[in-house]
């Protein structure tokens, strides 16, 4: 397996520009492993902020690489690393997609909605539901 350290460019005539993209990349891998711990965690306030402070990191990052990539290129390691850190992004992005669809539906059989009126309208007779339909097949 590939680590971050194993792809880490020797230094060579490009070591200033690799050494600016590699700044702006560790500290975007270490916000994702951060904000993996505080999900694992499940630290919301934790998350909040580095979620926050991870978007900042990672725009400043693409900036980086957009202006290297224009005047020459970016190194192959760092194009890969860039490649995973985006992977992880959208593995946790997923991830917490799907957790926060499971709690809507824990929650939706759990509480009932602010706009159900029960199971009588106000005529006395049964309001026909805009909820769950469950048929017999």
């Amino acid at each position: 397996m590939t680590t971050p350290s194993d792809l880490r460019p020797s230094a060579g005539p490009a070591a200033p520009v690799t050494t600016e993209l590699e700044s702006a990349l560790g500290e975007v891998e270490r916000l994702l492993a951060t904000l993996g711990q505080a999900l694992v965690d499940q630290d919301p306030e934790a998350a909040e902020k580095t979620a926050a402070a991870l978007r900042t990191s990672l725009r400043g990052a693409m900036e980086h690489f957009a202006r290297v990539a224009r005047h020459g290129g970016v190194p192959p390691a760092l194009k890969r690393r860039l490649a995973m850190a985006s992977g992880q992004i959208a593995a946790q992005r997923e991830a917490l997609s799907r957790a926060t669809t499971a709690l809507d539906q824990a929650l939706d059989i759990l509480l009932p909605r602010a706009d159900d009126g029960g199971t009588y309208s106000s005529a006395g007779g049964q309001a026909r539901s805009t909820g769950r339909v469950i048929a017999a097949s």
